[in-house]
């Protein structure tokens, strides 16, 4: 099958462009001497999981325990459950901690170690736990610099029912940057505060195995990890339009597009109307603090060449309209002719499908289906 055979709306995954992300990373880590413990949320797909891991120590990320349940059924043993976990899945998470080699849980509240330390006594069993950290992102985590935090984590640490493992964050930051070097801040900074905690840690005697840090901008970036242990960078293998916008890759690297079928021309107003819409998309505003008219995504012809001077400028549940800054030729982009849109957010686009298209060019050489649910 050509891609041009595809029922729209298609999403399709660059086979080659992947390959390079995933080889690329894992050089990045090697170089950096740090595990990649890679983020398979992206693609949820045991194909996509399976060629991240290549050469790495098998260790992957998931964001659901639905996706946990999934992996761990695909043949994947070690699994970082990197969401605070909510007590209500905890017997959940405890019985699927039974048939893995590990499966780390989250925690930043005393309320939240308290449930996963009586789930595990009420079990007879250990459970592995990270303390999130927050490094500047302020969506979850505890503040290194407090003196709670790093009461909880001794509290973590000598509890007989859990395997404390360290630290972990996320510099979600990164994707308010602009340019490549404010990135590399953001790393730097990232690195610091988590090695700097660490330190403090160890020196009250707390053991702290791991030091995990996780995002595709600063990974994409970083020039040294002095003192952490681990990374989890997950959108890397498609990357997306805001990723190209801020400097972490380049448009070639996007590995993720959706192809959608013209199905009406309006010439009076440049615009085009796709098959697809905010459930084909996804309605992520993107990168508008670096372009604010950037729309919801970059247009590409059905080869993935991009088209200078449009966008997509708005999105309902079905339909995307696309607007040219020039006239339409005439004769150009007729109804039923083929458009590849790179969304701004490839992970919340590719999980509106259920399955992909693999291609390597214009030939559709595998499907992928991934993991549904939480």
């Amino acid at each position: 099958m050509r891609v041009g055979d595809l029922r729209t709306p298609a999403a399709l995954i660059d086979l080659d462009a992947l390959e390079r992300n995933v080889a690329r990373m894992g050089a990045t880590a090697a170089h950096l001497g740090v595990r990649l413990r890679p983020h398979v949320k992206t693609h949820k797909t045991l194909e996509g999981a399976r060629i991240q891991v290549r050469g790495q120590f098998g260790g992957i990320t998931v964001s659901t325990l639905a996706e946990a349940v999934f992996f761990a059924a695909g043949g994947f043993s070690d699994i970082t459950y990197a969401v605070p976990v909510a007590p209500a899945k905890l017997a959940e998470a405890a019985d699927l901690a039974g048939r893995l080699d590990r499966f780390n849980l989250l925690v930043d509240h005393s309320d939240a170690a308290a449930a996963v330390e009586a789930c595990a006594r009420e079990r007879g069993v250990v459970l592995s736990v990270f303390l999130k950290v927050d490094c500047g992102y302020h969506r979850a985590g505890v503040d290194p610099e407090h003196a709670e935090s790093a009461a909880l984590a001794a509290r973590l640490a000598a509890s007989p029912h859990l395997d404390f493992r360290g630290i972990l964050t996320h510099a979600g930051q990164s994707y308010h940057c602009r340019t490549a070097d404010e990135i590399r801040a953001v790393a730097a900074h990232e690195r610091d505060v988590m090695a700097a905690f660490a330190g403090r840690l160890r020196a009250a005697g707390v053991r702290v195995d791991e030091v995990s840090v996780g995002s595709t901008p600063t990974l994409a970036v970083a020039a040294d990890l002095t003192g952490i242990t681990e990374v989890r960078p997950g959108n890397y293998a498609f990357f997306d339009a805001t990723q190209a916008a801020i400097g972490s890759c380049a448009l070639a690297d996007v590995a993720f597009s959706v192809l959608l079928t013209v199905i009406g021309r309006y010439p009076e107003r440049r615009e085009l109307l796709l098959d697809g819409g905010a459930l084909a998309l996804s309605k992520d505003p993107g990168p508008v603090h670096v372009d604010p008219a950037c729309g919801y995504g970059i247009v590409c012809a059905a080869g993935g060449e991009p088209l200078p001077g449009w966008r997509v400028v708005s999105l309902s549940q079905e339909h995307g309209l696309a607007r040219s800054a020039q006239p339409l030729p005439t004769g150009s982009f007729p109804i039923g002719s083929l458009l590849r849109i790179v969304p701004n957010h490839s992970c919340l686009a590719a999980a509106l499908f259920e399955r992909y298209a693999v291609v390597r060019g214009d030939l559709v050489v595998d499907e992928w289906c991934p993991a549904r649910g939480w």
